[in-house]
């Protein structure tokens, strides 16, 4: 018998709950500084717990980190109305302590060996297991989710959605600076994220079988013991029935985070209709995606990123007039037509990572003004 054989079959199995319409989430990490110094302040606790009970407030890895989530919204408005709204309250007390809320792939300046561990026994197991990489996760993010409204899509969806992995990293691409120091990358959370074991690009794979099978193995071998630890960059959510885009590094305000949330949404959405209409979804080659990563991690709005199989190039600006452009009328069917619009404005104005290094060299190196620059974006 082979050793995939029916009993493994069954218990590997793993529902899809699908949602009805391509519904929105989203998760948007944000660190406290000190108002004074600037610096990281590791009070995320004392902040939950002055706010009391809020399904929409959550701790993170780091005693420094608050994540703001939505509920489930139906589009990009709902989802920054919903954003905001929570934000207000979470700003006046932490505000009132002394702080700000700060938001990009890294901090400029902060030391991740001063920072605090979560008192929680998934964290601790992790830092346990991944030692000084795991040790070194002074990084913010935003995670995006697509209600898909069933398992056959998924897979199809998430390795296609690999073809705008550049895209999505180069516009949102805040992390120039580590431990005052520029690195020379545009984001070098994304560089960094991915030394976590299970984290990084996914396998390309096209059923939803594949998927199972894969996290039975995880889980034999001792790899994870929660799908939740599977940290790709793209992943499925099953039991919210969503694809998750976790590509972005920090956004530090609501106005590019809208943009960001209108073209993941679009995208996804694209594809799950063009699937529906019967077509093969563009795929490229492993190597190619992988490459593409690092050269928006490294150049960002000034990548040439490949953009097929057959191992054509492009600036990535240049792509995305021109996928903008194709994007608009299913933006319109989604409500988010202005909100797409304003992804132009990234790269026309400025992505975080070159207003920061802006902001450095007008101020003589200093870090601090840096972070003044990115508190003073959050408008709510």
């Amino acid at each position: 018998m082979s050793s995939r054989g029916p009993d493994r079959e069954a218990s590997s199995r793993i529902d899809f709950v699908g949602s009805a319409r391509p519904t929105l989430g989203v998760e948007w990490e944000f660190a406290l500084v000190d108002a004074e110094t600037r610096d990281l302040s590791n009070e995320a606790a004392t902040v939950i717990a002055e706010l009391g009970e809020n399904p929409h407030v959550h701790k993170e890895l780091l005693r420094n980190t608050v994540e703001i989530v939505t509920g489930i919204c139906d589009n990009v408005g709902e989802a920054m109305d919903d954003l905001a709204s929570t934000l207000r309250p979470v700003r006046t007390v932490v505000r009132e302590r002394g702080m700000e809320l700060f938001c990009a792939g890294t901090h400029p300046f902060a030391n991740w060996s001063a920072q605090k561990l979560t008192d929680n026994p998934r964290y601790a197991e992790l830092i346990k297991r991944t030692q000084w990489w795991g040790r070194q996760m002074l990084i913010w993010g935003v995670h995006v989710h697509v209600g898909v409204s069933s398992a056959h899509k998924v897979m199809p969806i998430v390795t296609s959605m690999l073809n705008h992995y550049p895209h999505l990293l180069a516009l949102s691409a805040s992390s120039p600076f580590w431990e005052g120091e520029d690195t020379g990358y545009a984001s070098n959370r994304a560089m960094m994220f991915q030394q976590l074991p299970t984290a990084g690009l996914p396998f390309h794979f096209q059923e939803w079988r594949e998927f199972e099978r894969f996290v039975g193995d995880q889980k034999k071998t001792g790899i994870i013991d929660h799908m939740n630890e599977i940290r790709w960059d793209v992943r499925p959510s099953p039991h919210l029935g969503t694809i998750e885009v976790r590509i972005f590094d920090g956004v530090s305000n609501l106005r590019e985070l809208s943009a960001l949330v209108a073209l993941t949404h679009c995208l996804i959405v694209d594809l799950d209709r063009r699937l529906d209409a019967g077509e093969a979804l563009p795929v490229m080659p492993p190597w190619h995606v992988q490459e593409n990563k690092w050269r928006a991690a490294r150049y960002g709005l000034d990548a040439i990123i490949i953009r097929d199989a057959d191992s054509n190039e492009r600036l990535v600006t240049e792509d995305l007039d021109n996928l903008l452009e194709r994007l608009v009328p299913v933006a319109e069917s989604l409500s988010c037509g202005d909100e797409l619009a304003r992804v132009a404005d990234i790269y026309r104005v400025g992505a975080s990572y070159q207003r920061q290094r802006r902001v450095a060299e007008e101020h003589d190196g200093d870090l601090r003004t840096v972070v003044d620059a990115l508190v003073a974006e959050l408008v709510v």
